[in-house]
This record gives C-alpha cells, structure tokens and sequence, in this order.
C-alpha cells in the first residue's frame, strides 16, 4: 500500500467534511450538546448514574460518527461526477475505506471526548483509567456493526435521500436503543422491540464497564449484527458497481 496515496486521501477527506457543516454538526456537536442537556441533569444524582449514562453518551456519539461518514459520506460521493474521476485514479478501494476508518476515528474520538470532557467537569463521573481504557476499547469493538450498517445505508438510499435516512436510523435507535432513556423506563410498546437493536447491545456493551455485567451475550449479538449488515452491504455494493459501471 502506497501511504503517500493514503495520506494523500486522508487529507482530502478531511478537507471535503470541514466544508460539509450537516456532518459536523450533528455527528460531533450534537451528542456532546443532547448530553448537556439531556444527560447532566440527572448524571449530577450520583456517580454510578453518571457512569451509566457517560457511557451511552459515548456509544451514542460513535454511533452518530459511523453512520454519519459512512452512510452519508459515501452516498454524497455517489452522488458526484468527482467520483468517476476519482474511480480513474490508481487508489484502490482498500486505500478508500482505511482512509475513511482514518478519518471516521478522528472525529469519533472528538465527538466521544467532548461527552467525556463535559461529564468530568459537570458531573461526578468515578471511572478509574482502567474503566476509561476499558469503555474506549469496547466503544471502537462496538462501532463495527454501525460501520456497516452505515455503508448499507450508502449503496442502498438514493444519493439525496442518505442523509434524512440516516438521521431516521440515527435518532430512532438512539432513542430505542435506551442511549436517551434507561431500557427500563422505554415506552411498553418500545420495550420488546429494544433488546434486538444494535444500539440496545451496543448500550449493553459499555453500560457493563459501569455495572460489572458481563459482556458476552452483547458482543456475540453485535458480532451477529455485523455479519448481517456487512452481507447487505456487499450485495448493495455489487449491484451499484454493476448498475453505474457495467
């Protein structure tokens, strides 16, 4: 792999999303302002309810970041007479999609850190380091199946039509995933349905470094997940190539 060509791509993403504010803002802004507002009110109770609820702060700011850079970062290239170019180009698709992991972790980590930075200094959060470690190591683990949901969402939606898609996706299973309310307080007709989200065994993944629960059944769920949307995608993908380049 050449890494002039990777770094090359790497700054030219960076470039292409600076200019692009409806990625900015609600994949790095919002989970850290909802979490203001939403969040620190009733983290300031005590600190195993900051714990808990930092930590679906985190996911729900990861989770924006993939579908968001994959999901409608690739559709809106779709959508571009630039990409043909760019398909020209000797970069190859591996080149593209670590460029995209490059960058996608970047402003991951920028959305998670203002949701970490605002719960250090507003409420009393009581991780040690090891939990901290702990809950950035089962964040990057957790964000797989969300990768590739978001690069389903790109081959599938119209070039248009990827961002309110997204932002459906996104809100809706936040919202039911128990990130925004605890899974025990979700709505009756919302309960049943929440278990079987990726956001709900994603939730469950980083709520166990503040509850001491095992993390088993969500890691085998999440591994579940992303073999289904990694299929998907792949097939979404296939049929792009041979609609547009056949």
């Amino acid at each position: 792999m050449n890494l002039r060509v990777l770094a090359a791509h790497i700054a030219l993403l960076f470039r292409d999303i600076a200019r692009t504010p409806s990625f900015v803002v609600p994949a790095v802004i919002f989970p850290a302002m909802f979490f203001s507002i939403m969040g620190v009110p009733f983290a300031r109770s005590n600190a195993a309810i900051a714990n808990t609820i930092t930590a679906s702060y985190v996911g729900f700011a990861i989770v924006g970041v993939a579908l968001f850079q994959f999901g409608v970062g690739i559709a809106m290239e779709r959508g571009r007479p630039w990409e043909r170019y760019v398909r020209s180009l000797p970069v190859s698709i591996e080149v593209r999609f670590i460029s995209r992991v490059v960058v996608a972790s970047c402003f991951a980590t920028l959305a998670a850190g203002l949701v970490c930075l605002i719960a250090k200094l507003f409420t009393p959060v009581s991780y040690t380091l090891e939990q901290w470690l702990l809950l950035a190591l089962y964040a990057i683990m957790g964000a797989v199946p969300f990768v590739m949901l978001g690069v389903a969402i790109a081959y599938v939606a119209p070039p248009r039509g990827a961002t309110p898609i997204t932002n459906i996706v996104y809100l809706l299973s936040a919202y039911c995933g128990g990130f925004w309310i605890p899974p025990q307080y979700l709505p009756s007709f919302v309960a049943p349905i929440s278990p079987w989200l990726p956001t709900r065994q994603y939730g469950e993944l980083l709520w166990s470094v503040a509850n001491g629960h095992n993390p088993t059944h969500a890691v085998l769920m999440l591994g579940y997940f992303t073999l289904a949307f990694t299929a998907v995608a792949i097939a979404a993908y296939r049929r792009d190539e041979r609609v547009r380049y056949a």
